[in-house]
C-alpha cells in the first residue's frame, strides 16, 4: 500500500480520546438492573450502540431489553446518572501526547462526536486544557448532522471545518466499527482502535476495512502517514511541509 500523506486528523471521542464507554456501560446496567431483572448488558448490544447518536442508542437498549420506559423517559433517566459520573473521564493511554504534538506542529485537528453539544461539554469539562487544542469541535446535535454514523455526516462536517482538504489526506482515529465505516463512507483513511471486548466479537485479523488496527493510540506512529514524528522525549520541532 502507498504511504498516505495525511495533512488533517479527525478524531471520535467516546472510549477514543476519553474513556467515557466505561460509563455508558455502568449507567446502562444499572438501569438493567432496576427495570430488566439484572438482564446483562453485553458487548454484543454494546457494540451496536457505539458512534450512534444518544436517541438511536437509546432505541435499542429500551427494544433489545423491553424496558418499561419510553425512549425520551430512559434517555432522562441516563442524563441523571451521567451527570454525576462525566465529568471524572479521564484521557485514554497515548491521548495526550499525541493531540499535544500534533497541535504543536499546526496539523490541523478536530473532533467529531456523536455526542450532543451539552454531553460534550459535560464529558469534557476537568478536561479543557486538552480540548481547546482542537480547531473544531463537531458534534451530533450540530447543524448540517442529519444523520449517526455509520453515516459519514460528522466527518464531512468536520471536513468541511477544517476548509476541505482532500478526503484522502485526512485521518480518522475510531473506536467503534460504526465509526470505523462512516470514515470509509466519508473517503478517508481511518485508524481504528477498539476495546479489546469490540475486538473478540470481530473475527481474527478483522479490520473493518480500516488502515490500521492499534491496541492503543500510545502505539500510533505519525510517520506511517508522513506526519512529524515523535522526539525521543516527546514532540521535536520537525516542519511539515519538510515531510510532505
Amino acid at each position: 500500500m502507498t504511504t498516505p500523506l495525511i495533512t488533517h486528523c479527525i478524531f471520535d471521542m467516546d472510549g477514543l480520546l476519553l474513556d467515557t464507554e466505561r460509563v455508558y456501560t455502568e449507567v446502562t446496567q444499572e438501569i438493567l438492573d432496576k427495570y430488566a431483572n439484572g438482564a446483562r448488558f453485553t458487548w454484543d448490544i454494546k457494540s451496536k450502540l457505539m458512534g450512534r447518536t444518544g436517541d438511536e442508542s437509546a432505541r435499542i437498549v429500551v427494544e433489545t431489553y423491553k424496558l418499561p420506559m419510553t425512549v425520551q423517559e430512559y434517555l432522562d433517566i441516563t442524563a441523571k446518572i451521567q451527570h454525576e459520573k462525566f465529568p471524572l473521564v479521564r484521557p485514554l493511554d497515548g491521548v495526550e501526547r499525541l493531540i499535544r504534538h500534533l497541535h504543536q506542529h499546526k496539523i490541523p485537528i478536530a473532533v467529531a462526536t456523536s455526542s450532543t453539544r451539552s454531553k460534550f461539554e459535560l464529558k469534557t469539562s476537568q478536561n479543557q486544557d486538552l480540548f481547546s487544542l482542537f480547531d473544531f469541535i463537531v458534534c451530533g446535535d450540530d447543524d448540517g448532522i442529519k444523520y449517526g454514523k455509520p453515516s459519514p455526516d460528522l466527518f464531512l462536517l468536520a471536513q468541511q471545518r477544517l476548509g476541505n482538504p482532500p478526503s484522502d489526506q485526512c485521518l480518522v482515529f475510531e473506536d467503534a466499527v460504526n465509526g470505523v465505516q462512516a470514515a470509509l463512507n466519508a473517503k478517508m483513511h481511518v485508524i481504528w482502535i477498539p476495546d479489546e471486548n469490540i475486538l473478540n466479537l470481530s473475527e481474527n485479523g478483522e479490520t473493518h476495512g480500516a488502515t490500521q488496527v492499534l491496541k492503543t493510540m500510545a502505539d500510533f506512529d505519525p510517520l506511517t502517514f508522513k506526519l512529524p514524528a515523535f522526539g525521543p522525549q516527546g514532540p521535536e520541532t520537525i516542519s511539515h511541509d519538510n515531510l510532505a
